[in-house]
């Protein structure tokens, strides 16, 4: 009889830290569509984005070229690629930085009622990603400590359960502090 309440527990026990791996596999999954939704927003503002600036700017083509490129490329990364995804978004938000530069460049540009607009939209969009990326990550993190952390690790290695990977800044150049000079 002891034996089998033992055996009980343990069941009982497995299952439970069963279900949490599931819990936050599910929760990594749906932070991750979270960025995404993010992403593909500002994909789908970006053409819009480009055509506001073609009128004003016509031999800045490169920058608009560079723009429309990694878009595709950011768009093509294989939605389980989270590393891959990260790189070509952050590229991608370099050349928009590049975008608005080249706003300061035309003021009509700069006052157009639609690039306003369209820039605003933008805005709002990156400080969205960036709170997707911030869940993202702590969810990620919370299926990391419960893969590695004892007696889950146990559970979570047979039952298929891996770490997550991180959304996190590859490029260098993004992680340095902007120089301000007057």
């Amino acid at each position: 009889m002891i034996g089998l309440a033992i055996a009980a527990v343990v069941i009982l026990y497995v299952i439970f830290i069963y279900n949490g791996l599931v819990k936050a596999r599910q929760v990594k999954e749906e932070a991750w569509s979270g960025i995404d939704v993010q992403l593909k927003r500002r994909a789908d503002l970006i053409p819009n984005l480009i055509e506001t600036v073609k009128g004003y700017a016509a031999h800045e083509k490169g920058t608009l070229q560079e723009v429309v490129e990694l878009r595709s490329k950011a768009q093509a990364v294989p939605a389980g690629d989270v590393a891959g995804r990260a790189t070509a978004e952050g590229m991608l938000s370099q050349a928009l930085g590049k975008l608005f530069a080249l706003a300061e460049a035309y003021p009509d540009l700069k006052a157009n009622q639609n690039f306003a607009e369209l820039q605003q939209s933008l805005e709002e969009i990156e400080s969205e990603v960036q709170m997707a990326r911030r869940y993202y990550n702590g969810a990620a993190r919370d299926l990391n400590v419960k893969v590695e952390s004892f007696p889950s690790n146990f559970i979570a290695g047979p039952f298929g359960f891996a770490k997550a990977a991180y959304f996190e800044i590859t490029n260098e150049a993004d992680r340095a502090v902007p120089v301000v000079k007057f």
